[in-house]
C-alpha cells in the first residue's frame, strides 16, 4: 500500500465533523460497483433456489431493498450527500459450490459526488434482508467482505479495487 499523506475534509476548523462542501466540484458521470456475499447452510440456499422460502421470493426482495438502500443512503450515513441517481442495479450469483449468494450492486449518477457509499449500501442491505428473509431456519448465515470494486468519474478518475480481482 502506497503511503501518502491523505487530507481528511470532513473536520471543520475547530475538529468537528462536517460534510464537504462539493459545489466547487466538475460535474461528471460516475459510477461504482461494490460487491458482497452471504453464506448459508446448503439447505437455506436449497429453499432459496428452489422458491420454498415463507416469506417469499428472497432474491426478488433483496433486490428492490438494495435499490431503496441506495435511495436513502444519506439519511443514513451522516456525512453522505442527498444526490440524484440516474440508474441502480443489483445482481445475484448463486454460488452453490460454497453454499453461498454473491451480491454485486451498479449506481450510476452524474454529479458532483460518486456513488461508492450508495453501492456499498445496496449490497449492505440487500444481504441484510437475505438474512432477514432466511433467519427463522438459519440464524448461522455470515454477512461477508462487502467491498468497493471499482468506480468511475470525479477528480480521481477510475480505480479497480488491487485487492479483489
Amino acid at each position: 500500500m502506497d503511503k501518502e499523506i491523505v487530507e481528511f475534509t470532513h473536520f471543520n476548523e475547530a475538529g468537528r465533523s462536517k460534510m464537504v462542501d462539493v459545489s466547487e466540484k466538475k460535474s461528471s458521470e460516475r459510477m461504482a460497483v461494490a460487491r458482497g456475499a452471504i453464506s448459508m447452510k446448503k439447505a437455506t440456499l436449497k429453499k432459496i433456489i428452489d422458491g420454498q422460502m415463507k416469506k417469499g421470493d428472497v432474491l426478488g426482495v433483496a433486490q428492490v431493498a438494495g435499490i431503496m438502500g441506495v435511495k436513502r443512503t444519506a439519511d443514513l450515513i451522516p456525512m453522505c450527500h442527498n444526490i440524484f441517481i440516474s440508474g441502480s442495479d443489483i445482481n445475484f450469483q448463486i454460488d452453490e459450490a460454497n453454499s453461498r449468494i454473491l451480491i454485486e450492486a451498479v449506481v450510476k449518477n452524474t454529479g458532483q459526488t460518486g456513488v461508492e457509499m450508495e453501492a456499498l449500501t445496496a449490497v449492505s442491505v440487500a444481504a441484510l434482508t437475505i438474512y432477514d428473509m432466511c433467519k427463522a431456519v438459519d440464524k448461522e448465515m455470515t454477512i461477508e467482505a462487502i467491498y468497493l470494486a471499482k468506480k468511475t468519474g470525479g477528480k480521481s478518475g477510475e480505480f479497480i479495487n488491487p485487492n479483489h480481482q
